[in-house]
């Protein structure tokens, strides 16, 4: 299993302010390209993103559903990506000095990716995932840079 963490300049409840936002999900995912669609009832359990991944031409459309749902703590996701299979991608986060820790674990759960030896998964998928914590740090950080100044201050 991929583990990653970073320290996020933001309070908790931004980084799950952006995790709430279901059109904001190709903004911070590496590899998902578009949204087509998020459910009404996103994040609870059992919703779901409609997105595309890949690059254009060649796009598949496919989702991501929300299995755990507890902020600002804890986020739990199945993420489908076929050819590929399915990932199970749990987001946790930690209040620390300054800001937070956020941790992201993936692992593929079916299809074939589960075939692939984990020394290999996991070199591909902790380069991922550092831009994919990157860049979710850009968005829960610029939008609620103020969280942590209060909290400090």
């Amino acid at each position: 299993m991929s583990r990653n963490v970073r320290k996020l300049h933001c309070t908790p409840e931004a980084v799950f302010r952006v995790l709430a936002d279901g059109w904001l999900y190709p903004a911070w995912v590496v590899g998902a390209s578009r949204m087509r669609d998020v459910d009404p009832e996103w994040p609870e359990p059992g919703a779901r993103l409609h997105h595309s991944v890949g690059v254009w031409p060649a796009l598949l459309d496919d989702t991501t559903s929300s299995v755990r749902w507890h902020p600002p703590h804890q986020m739990v996701m199945t993420a489908r990506g076929w050819p590929l299979g399915e990932a199970r991608v749990t987001i946790d986060v930690k209040p620390a000095a300054g800001g937070c820790l956020v941790r992201i674990q993936e692992e593929a759960v079916s299809g074939p990716a589960t075939a692939i030896p984990t020394t290999i998964a996991d070199v591909i998928l902790q380069w991922r995932n550092a831009e994919t914590l990157h860049r979710l740090a850009y968005l829960a950080e610029g939008t609620a840079p103020q969280d942590v100044e209060s909290e400090t201050a």
